[in-house]
């Protein structure tokens, strides 16, 4: 696989993972992402110059090119992010945010673009800044970017941090008389090895205003610098020079050689050249920024993949807990109805409640208080079995989110108690049949049948259509030439008889009734899991797991090489 291809592999699901992670906090890292795969693929070779204003940095790179092509004066004054190129003649050109450009000879309108306003900020207008010089060294490939003071201004520093990514080597200029300052170490560490900028060269300026025994000092102290930071660069070249910038500019312009050489300027061309020569190096140095930058990405989608899965694993366990508790409830509930229906039952059978009720109910109608009898106790009894029935299949609507069945109705079929006389010329005549004699007493009824839910009255109804006749005469006058026509009242076997079809009826009525309800109730009980649909969060999940492979794998591509 060819070294453009592999590097395509990070590339490419190196966008899609930043283009995941969205958070406010991360615009930084998008940023450097976006720099560094751009930088991949670009053709030239980059040097940028770094370091806090006042440093010299510009007339480093006059006394390199051999001529005042950048602004330099005693105030810091470089505000804009100065590209250098190759051209045939001194020239710039500005580029506007409005997409104006602007094209002059020489670099005398840099001055109006490019450097710091009275406030000490760069102007907000300013899209670009390129100068073309025609100096060989530009011709070979290579770029120089004077990058604006550090230290001074938030956006000149933010400035400078993204521009660093695009170069591929950094000459961070220091200043003898105040060696390695703690804002520079903190920049060495967080603005480049942190993001893996490893090849670089730190130039000393400002020597030559110390005396002697003092630069004896800092040479001492700037071998620690160079030992303790081990830079990235071709084999036999170092990290450390000294450079005294502004001697070195005057030497160069007036083609003093030696002056130039005394000033350091000659050693540090050549060290440049090299590390352009090596191609290697630029392409590893290019190479390590966006691994590195790949690994903090890679971290962050670790991180928020273990984030996501924690939380969905969290709702997975909810929802067993849940499916358990209603598993546990249906169980229970179940359970529950058909206990209460079967003990209805074995209530509502006809032997147990002829057992229970005959011989009350038949002295309650000797009485004449059957209603009475009827309303008490037994229904009391009938409407407890009903409720604990309804109660069960209630839970089950309520826990189940079922809408409740039609109501449980207990019916009570209906008694007359009526006066009647038996027709002489009818031998068949019964008390329960025979036909009611107006001129006797008037006939009293008791009716009931009244339905009952959820332990209080919703209607009433008569079931089953049966009505007992009572045959009770009153004292009348006899003829005693006919005393076989008198009336005579109903022996207790009737009564027993007549609540035994009470019963008897009141049982089948209401066991069919209970076998309908049970019908009606059964989808009511019925239970099934909740389905685990899949919701937004897991197709997250599984982007971030898909997007985080692919950057692992072209990782490892280009770690191999």
């Amino acid at each position: 696989m060819e070294a453009q291809e592999r590097w395509q592999n990070l590339v490419t699901p190196l966008n899609a993972a930043i283009g995941l992670l969205e958070l406010e906090a991360e615009a930084p890292l998008r940023r450097d992402v976006e720099i560094v795969c751009q930088q991949l693929m670009h053709p030239v070779f980059r040097i940028a110059v770094f370091g806090p204003f006042n440093y010299g940095k510009s007339t480093l790179l006059n006394a390199l090119l051999g001529e005042r092509a950048l602004p330099i004066d005693l105030i810091p004054t470089t505000g804009a992010a100065i590209l250098v190129r190759y051209g045939v003649t001194l020239s710039t050109r500005i580029r506007l945010h409005n997409g104006t450009e602007i094209e002059d000879a020489g670099t005398e309108i840099l001055k109006q673009f490019a450097i710091l306003d009275d406030r000490r900020r760069m102007r907000e207008d300013v899209a670009s800044v390129e100068v073309f010089c025609p100096h060989p060294f530009l011709q070979t490939g290579v770029e120089l970017l004077d990058l604006p003071g550090t230290d001074d201004q938030e956006a000149q520093d933010a400035l400078v941090k993204d521009q660093l990514l695009t170069a591929d080597l950094i000459v961070q200029v220091l200043d003898g008389r105040k060696l390695m300052t703690l804002g520079e170490r903190e920049h060495l560490r967080d603005w480049l090895l942190d993001r893996g900028i490893e090849t670089v060269v730190f130039v000393v300026n400002f020597l030559n205003l110390l005396e002697l025994d003092e630069q004896k000092q800092v040479a001492n102290r700037l071998r620690f610098v160079a030992e303790s930071f081990r830079a990235k660069l071709p084999m036999g070249i170092s990290n450390l020079y000294r450079v005294d910038a502004l001697p070195a500019l005057r030497a160069r312009l007036k083609g003093d050689m030696a002056a130039a050489q005394m000033a350091g300027l000659p050693l540090f061309e050549s060290a440049l050249q090299s590390i352009v020569q090596n191609q290697q190096t630029q392409q590893v140095a290019r190479l390590r920024k966006v691994i590195t930058i790949a690994q903090q990405v890679k971290t962050l989608l670790q991180d928020r993949t273990t984030t996501i899965s924690t939380e969905l694993a969290t709702v997975a366990e909810k929802q067993q807990k849940k499916a358990e508790i209603r598993q546990k409830a249906h169980r229970l509930i179940t359970q529950g109805f058909a206990a209460c229906l079967t003990e209805f039952r074995l209530w509502l059978d006809r032997t147990h409640l002829l057992e229970t009720y005959q011989m009350e109910a038949a002295l309650a109608l000797q009485q004449g208080t059957f209603r009475t009898w009827e309303t008490g106790a037994f229904k009391a009894t009938a409407i407890d079995h009903q409720q604990t029935v309804i109660k069960w299949v209630h839970q089950a609507c309520e826990f189940f989110d079922h809408p409740r069945p039609a109501q449980l109705l207990i019916g009570f079929p209906s008694i007359s108690d009526s006066p009647s006389t038996p027709n002489a010329s009818s031998p068949s005549a019964t008390p329960e049949r025979a036909a009611s004699t107006p001129d006797s007493v008037a006939p009293t009824a008791i009716a009931t049948g009244l339905g009952w839910a959820l332990g209080g009255p919703i209607g009433a109804a008569v079931l089953g259509g049966a009505s007992y006749l009572l045959n009770r005469t009153s004292p009348s006058t006899s003829s005693p030439l006919h005393p076989s026509t008198a009336p005579s009242a109903p022996s207790f076997q009737t009564h027993l008889d007549i609540a035994q079809h009470y019963l008897s009826h009141f049982s089948a009525l209401n066991l069919a009734t209970l076998q309908r309800y049970e019908t009606t109730a059964a989808p009511v009980m019925q239970f099934q899991p909740e389905a685990i649909e899949p919701t937004p969060q897991h197709h997250q999940l599984r982007l971030f797991q898909t997007t985080l492979e692919n950057l692992e794998q072209g990782l490892g591509q280009a770690l191999e090489e």
